[in-house]
């Protein structure tokens, strides 16, 4: 099968990481008999130094154009960086949240595993980095908040500023499908956060997720509210399996899990829309500190290519070959700097393209 992927490296160590991920690809072609190409375009920082704004309509096209998108990270640190001394419109993150939009990407999928071999790297306590979770966030990506009216205004000599949450009940009930979905093929129960106690927008939300649950008698349906769930993530992580929740308390807890996970690193993501199209990348940031070091972890990025194979091409053998190699060289011993354990003995240290070639040789 021949797919044709957009690839957007991004600033800092993206484009390290991003071509990791485009190594395990053509391993994947050449064991598999597939076909990827792959066109680069810019966004972030990078697209704000060649063209003056974050995201440009030709990129925009070309995404659109293609069978699915990769992307690395995209733009700087806040305070040390000149992209954010320009607008909010004009900066790097604002390229992102357009894409999203322009694309249609209202599901973000974001599983925080922590694997056997790194429990040391969990913050959590012994006997819960044992026991091990397995939890896939299912984040609304393009309403709430972070669409919403906004606004600064002087009222009686005072500056205000105004963020308005929002949501119709359509972009709830198509998020609130693709959890049931979701939780099909894995344990049966979706977890729904919300602030029901405070919010309407949440009342709401909780209203057309029972009325969806109906849909889905298989499926148990909990209703947590979302102070609790962030206590509960720490606690008891395990007690989870599909977590749906709306953009912004989506944002604060898949960090928080990737935290428990032991490094954003080890982290993937997929934005989804309703057919099979999506944007995959990893849930770290750019870390410009360590730009062009050869040190990043690409793991994460490789995993998203993972995600790409099972949910846009629907190539489940393939990806659970990326899955499985990146699992083998975990058990084998083979770590980047932020998953380093100095004290364990038999650990062998890699920079990002040694792990690129060390997951693309373990592929089967």
């Amino acid at each position: 099968m021949n797919f044709k992927i957009t690839t957007i490296p991004g600033d800092g160590i993206g484009p390290e990481i991003v071509a990791e991920a485009r190594k395990v690809l053509l391993r994947v072609s050449e064991v598999y008999g597939h076909s990827f190409s792959f066109e680069e375009v810019l966004m972030g920082g990078c697209s704000i130094d060649a063209y003056g704004e974050p995201l440009t309509d030709e990129t925009i096209e070309k995404c659109k154009a293609s069978d699915a998108v990769l992307m690395g990270s995209i733009g700087g640190k806040v305070g040390q960086s000149k992209w954010y001394e320009l607008p909010p419109e004009k900066r790097p993150e604002a390229g992102l949240l357009k894409l999203r939009k322009s694309l249609g990407l209202f599901c973000n999928l974001r599983p925080a595993h922590l694997y056997p071999e790194l429990k040391k790297a969990c913050p959590l306590r012994e006997s819960i980095a044992d026991k091990g979770f397995d939890v896939m966030m299912v984040r609304e990506l393009t309403g709430g908040l972070y669409f919403g009216k906004r606004k600064t205004e002087v009222v009686d000599g005072e500056e205000v500023a105004i963020d308005t949450l929002e949501y119709h009940d359509y972009e709830i009930r198509r998020i609130a499908k693709k959890a049931f979905e979701i939780a099909m093929k894995r344990n049966k129960k979706v977890t729904s956060v919300d602030k029901a106690n405070v919010l309407d927008s949440s009342r709401l939300w909780r209203r057309i997720f029972a009325e969806v649950a109906a849909d889905y008698p298989e499926v148990e349906l909990e209703n947590a509210l979302v102070d609790s769930t962030a206590m509960q993530l720490v606690r008891n992580p395990a007690q989870f399996d599909v977590v749906a929740t709306e953009n912004m308390f989506g944002d604060i807890l898949s960090d928080e899990m990737a935290e428990i996970a032991g490094s954003l690193g080890m982290l993937p993501s997929a934005s989804l829309r309703e057919d099979s199209f999506g944007l995959y990348e990893p849930s770290g940031g750019s870390a410009p500190d360590i730009a062009g070091m050869n040190i990043a972890n690409p793991l994460a990025t490789i995993l998203s290519a993972a995600m790409m194979l099972r949910y846009s091409f629907n190539l489940t053998k393939e990806a659970d070959s990326i899955e499985n190699a990146v699992a083998e060289a975990l058990a084998q011993g083979y770590r980047t700097g932020d998953i380093m354990d100095d004290s364990a003995e038999g650990l062998k240290k890699l920079h990002t393209d040694e792990m690129g070639d060390k997951i693309a040789e373990l592929i089967k």
